[in-house]
C-alpha cells in the first residue's frame, strides 16, 4: 500500500512561489519570441535595393556637408544628472508612501525617509553651490 504523501505548509508555498515565478518566465519568453519573429518577418518581407543615394548619411532632409564631428556643450550632463537624481528619488517616494500607511512602519518609515530627503538634499546643496543650477 503507497504512503500518503504529507505536504506542509512550506512545500505548498514553495510550489506556489515557483508557480509565479514559471508565469514570469513563460512571458518573458513569449515576448522575446515575439520579437525575434517582428525582426524575422521584416527582414525577409522588406525589398532589399541598395542604391548610392540610399546609403548616404540622411538628416531632416539636407545633404550632408562637412564633418561629421560637431562640438556638444558637456553642461547639459549636470541637468540630465539631476533629472535622474529626482527621478530616483519619486520612485522611492512612491513605495515609501503605501509603506508609511501600514501599521507598525510609521516612525521608521519616517525616519528613513528624512535621511534619505537628507542625502537628496546635501546633493542639491552643493550643485547650488558649485553654481550648477545658474543657467547661463
Amino acid at each position: 500500500m503507497p504512503e500518503p504523501t504529507v505536504r506542509t505548509a512550506t512545500t505548498v508555498l514553495s510550489a506556489d512561489y515557483f508557480q509565479s515565478y514559471s508565469v514570469v518566465g513563460l512571458l518573458a519568453v513569449v515576448g522575446v519570441l515575439f520579437v525575434a519573429v517582428a525582426f524575422a518577418a521584416g527582414r525577409l518581407l522588406r525589398p532589399v535595393v541598395p542604391t548610392p543615394e540610399k546609403l548616404l548619411t540622411y538628416e531632416c532632409g539636407v545633404d550632408p556637408v562637412g564633418e561629421g564631428w560637431a562640438h556638444t556643450q558637456v553642461r547639459y550632463y549636470v541637468y540630465a544628472f539631476l533629472y535622474v537624481i529626482f527621478a530616483v528619488d519619486s520612485i522611492f517616494l512612491f513605495p515609501w508612501a503605501t509603506v508609511f500607511a501600514a501599521p507598525g512602519y510609521g516612525a521608521t518609515t519616517l525616519v528613513e525617509m528624512f535621511i534619505f530627503l537628507g542625502f537628496l538634499a546635501v546633493g542639491l546643496l552643493y550643485a547650488y553651490k558649485k553654481g550648477v543650477l545658474t543657467w547661463t
